[in-house]
């Protein structure tokens, strides 16, 4: 049932339309349903009372997904005389003040009974109703009366203070169907954007928008033309690339066969008074005036956005409406107080002028009525005055400082596009107001910034560890480009300097979308390289922008047919994609790595957008790892070419081809970038018919082993071609070995000599210095050692070594491996003797390859870890003869 004193009933007006939506409980569905209501009213032409229903929806929505927890249903109601917005939760129990019973309503710093407070104030009639689940409360806003015919009106002024426009005013029309391309195309149009309606028609309006977007706040271009009604400032990108600031009015229809579209007229922006609906006029009323609270007053007593942007946003759009103005901003000051940077207006073209920072005190453009309340009753004759409204149309401004415990921390201010619209009494008005939200806007502010020192702190650790994670060069680059788009800019370049000597060249280009990177590289590529100057910081680079713009203008004369010289090689949309891509700010952060700039990082924001100070601020950081990464990389590059140049240079040449003999063999060295380790094998010819053949193992891995390697494979192949028996060779081998002295390693060697047989079979003669012994593999699938142990070279200097003959039978294999097969383990098992002569049994009838091959897998399966040792295989077998 309804409370007591509190009315339930809207009249018997007739409703002649109803717009409805359903809000999730979340903080931004406030948002959302602020712009329904407006948008619906707009729509029904309603503009008197938006405001009024706006603010009070804004109350009512905020208790019910905020407070209450739960959905909010809006309901708008139309009828001749008056608007009936009603908003339901699902929270029936929660309390109404009663103002008949004697309980005051709630104050304007607390939080319940606000909303119903304001309905009090603002509305003709309101009311709550209750069901068991339910609770809705609703009020009504009267309409103004009107003269028959006359939706607004304004009065009769002289000649000189009508709105200036060209002598010849055109109003480009553009109808846009349900799909958002465009279909009509007039010849102002034509006119005034450069395009024909072939070149437009079919297109998206916004390939060619460039809307005026706040993150989180505003309404985007698709969502703009599907409301009844739109009106508003924007751009159009001409076809030289450059933005037309534009006023337009939008105008959903549908025609016979219901098919809906938006008819769009739009002048430029200067030319605005065209479209532009004439502005409410404040009302008065000296019976109310001691009731009623300003109105940027109530708006700030009601719970502010979650985020700054919003809170901002929601500022400046007060601002201008308490002040009747065409256009208000706010800006930030740096921590030092020096510049301020733009984070929010509202009746300018934003997009270009957001987060561009100006100075306070000195410089060119400078921003010199920051500090102290200020009234410019005509911009023309104190031109730069505020660098923000250049070439806007603004003529009259008011500004207030925004200071918390005297120190600045901001600006605000609202224009009009008319002279001498503000006077002292509207700066004092606007800075009651600006000394209401400096703490609040400043805590915000501070909020926004721990959020963003955390998330950078959170950004840079991770960009440290994937850059520490590689040591690639092109991986790296890739890793810069990817960590910065799209985080810190729609576009990033990566050019790098080989040395001192060299030029910088374009080694990485990325984009946010993936069709544009080959346009921006070919864009790139045609211009010079910025300057590596080692200077640390960000620094602004014009040449991609300009030459974007040249660009798409030399492929827009061409594509009319009045351009000189070869035709372009891309199409109109490339270019102007292009042109957009890189029309914003670019910035060049230094790669400086001990004490060398190694090259540049290029960051690059679309057309008429500029980078906040915390985002260089984090780029700089980045560049500085991303630099030492890129430096890594190099240097590991060239040592481990220069390694493996040198660990090539110690393995065998080709290997030879022996008569009558097959030979098969497998080498893995251990260690990342090995090619050569502690384990070594070489087959050489040392006369006519017979052949070398040495496997050993120097204690240890990498390269120090692989160097006693080099001594060992160059003295056996040297001694042996003096004509050497094999003892004399291990003998001698042994005494360079121990001539190397605290280098010296012990070595493991199974050297031989090997004759074929005319008969079919070989003749082996074998030294076995210490080394895994050799097996022999018979036809029947007995395996047999083919050799006896003897001492270890590198350890006596007196050795007694001796040969041993072994003879191969057709058929018969000879396996030679290195300890890295015979000492694989798994845990406590190893896979010994034993196992591998387990392996080798299986082999019989098997080629030299696959028996190589089959012991690589048996080696590689006995355990799930890689091998962690050099490893070595060499196998000989005589094969068996053919009979035909």
């Amino acid at each position: 049932m309804a409370e007591p004193g509190v009315e339930t009933r809207t009249g018997s007006s007739v409703i002649t339309a109803r717009a409805a939506a359903t809000f999730d409980p979340v903080g931004r569905s406030v948002a959302t349903a602020r712009a329904f209501v407006r948008d619906t009213l707009q729509g029904w032409g309603y503009s008197e009372v938006v405001d009024d229903a706006v603010v009070l929806t804004s109350e009512l929505v905020t208790n019910a997904v905020i407070h209450a927890g739960t959905a909010a249903d809006v309901l708008c109601l139309r009828s001749a005389d008056s608007v009936r917005v009603e908003v339901g939760d699902r929270y029936p129990e929660r309390g109404v003040p009663i103002q008949a019973t004697g309980h005051t309503f709630a104050s304007l710093d607390s939080e319940n009974g606000r909303g119903l407070m304001l309905c009090s104030a603002l509305a003709s009639r309101w009311g709550v109703e209750y069901t068991p689940t339910h609770k809705q409360v609703w009020f009504q806003l009267d309409l103004p009366q009107h003269p028959v015919g006359t939706r607004s009106a304004g009065p009769a002024l002289p000649t000189a203070m009508l709105p200036v426009a060209d002598e010849r005013v055109r109003v480009a029309v553009a109808q846009i169907d349900a799909a958002g391309a465009i279909s009509v195309w007039n010849a102002d149009a034509e006119h005034v954007f450069g395009y024909t309606a072939d070149q437009v028609i079919g297109k998206p309006l916004a390939d060619f928008a460039a809307w005026p977007h706040t993150p989180g706040i505003g309404t985007g271009i698709a969502e703009a033309l599907r409301l009844s009604r739109w009106e508003g400032s924007y751009g159009i990108r001409g076809t030289d690339g450059r933005v037309i600031p534009v006023y337009a009015s939008h105008l959903r229809v549908r025609d016979s066969h219901g098919e809906p579209s938006t008819v769009c007229l739009l002048v430029r922006d200067d030319e605005r008074a065209v479209l532009q609906t004439p502005h409410r006029v404040p009302v008065t009323d000296s019976a109310t005036d001691k009731h009623t609270t300003d109105p940027f007053e109530v708006f700030i007593g009601s719970p502010a956005p979650d985020d700054l942007d919003g809170l901002l946003q929601r500022t400046v759009e007060r601002a201008r409406d308490m002040l009747d103005g065409d256009a208000a901003f706010l800006l930030l000051a740096t921590d030092d107080e020096t510049e301020l940077e733009v984070r929010a207006t509202t009746g300018l073209p934003s997009a270009r002028q957001r987060f561009a920072r100006v100075p306070v005190e000195a410089g060119t453009s400078r921003y010199g009525s920051a500090r102290m309340p200020a009234v410019h009753e005509d911009l023309t004759s104190v031109p730069g005055a505020v660098p923000l409204l250049n070439s806007t149309g603004m003529r009259s401004v008011v500004t207030v400082p925004l200071k918390v415990e005297g120190r600045l921390t901001g600006s605000l201010g609202v224009a009009a596009e008319s002279a001498g619209r503000y006077t002292n009494e509207e700066a004092l008005r606007l800075q009651f107001a600006a000394d209401r939200i400096a703490l609040a806007v400043e805590s915000a502010r501070l909020g926004e910034l721990e959020r963003l020192r955390r998330g950078s702190l959170s950004f840079l650790v991770e960009a440290s560890d994937l850059l520490a994670g590689t040591l690639d060069r092109d991986q790296t680059l890739a890793l810069m480009a990817q960590m910065t788009v799209p985080t810190l800019a729609t576009w990033c370049a990566v050019y790098t300097i080989a040395d001192q000597a060299s030029d910088p060249y374009l080694s990485y280009v990325l984009h946010e979308d993936e069709e544009r990177i080959d346009g921006l590289k070919a864009l790139l590529s045609k211009i010079a390289p910025p300057d590596p100057v080692p200077a640390p910081g960000a620094r602004v680079w014009t040449a991609p922008a300009a030459a974007a713009q040249q660009a798409a203008l030399r492929t827009s004369r061409h594509e009319l047919g009045l351009g000189s010289g070869p035709p372009v090689s891309s199409g109109i949309d490339t270019t102007l994609a292009t042109a957009a891509a890189v029309g914003g700010e670019t910035v060049v952060l230094p790669l400086v790595a001990r004490n060398r700039v190694i090259g540049m990082l290029t960051l690059g924001k679309p057309s008429d957008d500029h980078f906040r100070q915390e985002i260089l601020e984090l780029a700089e950081d980045l560049s500085r790892r991303a630099a030492l990464a890129l430096d890594n990389a190099r240097l590991y590059s060239e040592r481990v070419a220069i390694s493996q140049s040198l660990q090539r240079s110690l393995l065998p040449p080709e290997q030879p081809t022996i008569p009558g003999v097959e030979v098969e063999v497998i080498y893995r060295a251990a260690g990342e970038g090995n090619e050569v380790g502690g384990d070594f094998y070489d087959l050489f010819p040392i006369s006519d018919g017979v052949y070398g053949f040495a496997i050993g193992d120097v204690c240890g891995t990498g390269p120090e082993a692989a160097a006693v390697t080099g001594l060992a494979r160059h003295a056996l192949r040297l001694l042996a071609r003096e004509g050497f028996g094999g003892p004399a060779v291990l003998e001698r081998l042994n005494a360079a070995i121990l001539d190397e002295g605290a280098r010296s390693r012990f070595l493991t060697l199974l050297y031989g000599e090997l004759r074929p047989q005319e008969n079919g079979g070989a003749l082996l003669k074998v030294v076995c210095a210490g080394h895994p012994l050799p097996l022999r593999l018979r036809q029947d699938g007995t395996v047999e050692p083919a050799a006896d142990p003897q001492p270890l070279l590198g350890v006596m200097d007196d050795l007694e070594l001796f040969e041993q003959t072994v003879t191969l039978d057709p058929g018969d294999v000879l396996l030679c491996v290195t300890d890295g097969v015979t000492e694989r383990r798994e845990g406590t098992r190893m896979l010994g003797d034993e196992g591998l002569t387990e392996v080798l049994t299986g082999c019989t009838g098997l080629t030299a390859g696959a028996v190589a091959a089959r012991v690589l897998r048996a080696v590689e399966r006995f355990a799930a870890e890689p091998a962690s040792d050099d490893m070595a295989i060499l196998v000989m077998r005589v094969p068996e003869p053919q009979h035909g």
